[in-house]
């Protein structure tokens, strides 16, 4: 069934389409990181017109097709006169847009377990919003939520194989490729599923056992 010297030879194009697939993961993954706590704290302003930009933004980007968001960036914009994207920079920003949308609920969510008293004792000790935001509510939110961003990186990462549309060439492209020149698409499509299952059966069991650590504190 396997072309054993065959997938050796197509290895390592898949293992450099591997490392591309991991460099926009994480980029966007930290972008949308960044945008999901300015917007989630948007969730969460006592100004009403903040709360409406901010659950805008969730509307939008959790309601358009991340292929759509994909193709809209990288076609659309140079019409409007706007500079041409390379790949690279289409496929970060159309993931970190969207990864911002999911990563702000759940920052909410974070931020609402905090204790309302810890805030305002950091007030009470001359802290601004913006401090209380970066020292208190953040790092919190964070160990709050973990679970929630592991498996939030782990969609972003099998999310990114959209990304071939605009012709990076990721795991996904790079798969299709082979699969296109050497007619092996069982054996070339189960590799690629090898790949992305080496990436995030890692994951998911570090986001399990951030769980049952985070319940064995509470409990």
């Amino acid at each position: 069934m396997f072309d054993w010297p065959l997938l050796l030879q197509n290895l390592p194009l898949l293992l450099d389409s591997l490392l591309v697939t991991l460099e926009i993961s994480v980029a966007a993954l930290a972008i949308g990181f960044v945008i999901g706590v300015i917007v989630g704290s948007l969730r969460l302003s006592p100004l009403p017109l903040l709360r409406r930009l901010g659950g805008a933004y969730i509307f939008v980007f959790r309601g358009i097709p991340l292929l759509v968001q994909l193709l809209f960036i990288y076609y659309f914009l140079p019409r409007i006169g706007l500079p041409n994207v390379s790949p690279m920079v289409a496929a970060v920003i159309g993931l970190s847009l969207a990864a911002g949308a999911y990563i702000a609920e759940i920052m909410r969510g974070g931020f609402l377990a905090i204790p309302g008293g810890q805030l305002e004792a950091a007030g009470l000790l001359g802290l601004s919003s913006g401090q209380m935001l970066v020292r208190i509510r953040v790092p919190q939110a964070v160990r709050l939520t973990l679970p929630a961003l592991v498996n939030e990186m782990i969609l972003l990462i099998k999310a990114s194989s959209l990304v071939s549309v605009v012709g990076l060439a990721d795991l996904t492209r790079t798969a299709q490729n082979i699969a296109a020149s050497d007619y092996m698409f069982v054996q070339d499509y189960l590799m690629l599923a090898g790949f992305y299952c080496l990436i995030n059966i890692p994951l998911a069991f570090f986001g399990g056992l951030l769980e049952r650590h985070l319940k064995e504190r509470t409990a």
